[in-house]
């Protein structure tokens, strides 16, 4: 059963590197313009979870979530340079649930409770660039946000324990990307029938 999981491990590894190219390529050409608070709280919660299933002992299905939170700290310094510039009092607010929930799971002591405060971060993360993406919908690399679905159910079929802790937060991501993609494809249609 471990080489299974070590197998699908380095499979959720290399698709992950796979999936941020295009996104790098896509910020570097101006196409993609990320929300620079999306990717500072995703950085965050995927190094915070990350830590916690090494913790967890999560084996093989810990490294493409520890690969992520690298991606993401890049793709943040990178977003302040060349990503979304027109921040909203929405996007501030979604910052500051963000934080506060943060804060929250500080201060709280219980592994399933922490979980579950950085699936809502996590949540409130996304917000930002959800509202951008509604509006500018060819502004996100859309087959990067595919790749971090099947990435995260990866993540979870190569975890060594299975309890809350340890699959709640990558199957909350991977939903939320899943989401997130159908929106873009339908935000995409709408755009293409207006024009």
């Amino acid at each position: 059963m471990s080489d299974y999981k070590t197998i699908v491990g380095v499979i959720a590894v290399l698709i992950s590197i796979f999936g941020y190219v295009p996104y790098f390529r896509d910020i570097i050409s101006g196409k993609t313009k990320p929300h620079a608070f999306s990717w500072l709280v995703w950085g965050v919660l995927n190094a915070i979870a990350f830590a916690g299933q090494i913790h967890g002992k999560g084996g093989a299905g810990t490294w493409a979530v520890g690969l992520t939170a690298l991606a993401l700290f890049a793709i943040f310094v990178l977003s302040l340079i060349k990503g979304e510039k027109r921040i909203k009092l929405f996007d501030w607010l979604c910052l500051a649930g963000a934080a506060v929930s943060l804060l929250l799971w500080a201060i709280t002591k219980q592994p399933l409770g922490s979980i579950i405060l950085i699936t809502v971060v996590d949540a409130f993360g996304f917000l930002p660039t959800v509202r951008k993406a509604y509006s500018k919908p060819y502004q996100e690399t859309l087959l990067t946000y595919k790749i971090n679905t099947v990435k995260y159910f990866l993540v979870v079929l190569a975890l060594q324990n299975y309890t809350l802790v340890t699959t709640l937060f990558p199957l909350a991501v991977a939903l939320m990307n899943a989401l997130f993609v159908a929106m873009l494809i339908i935000r995409r249609k709408q755009v293409q029938t207006k024009e």
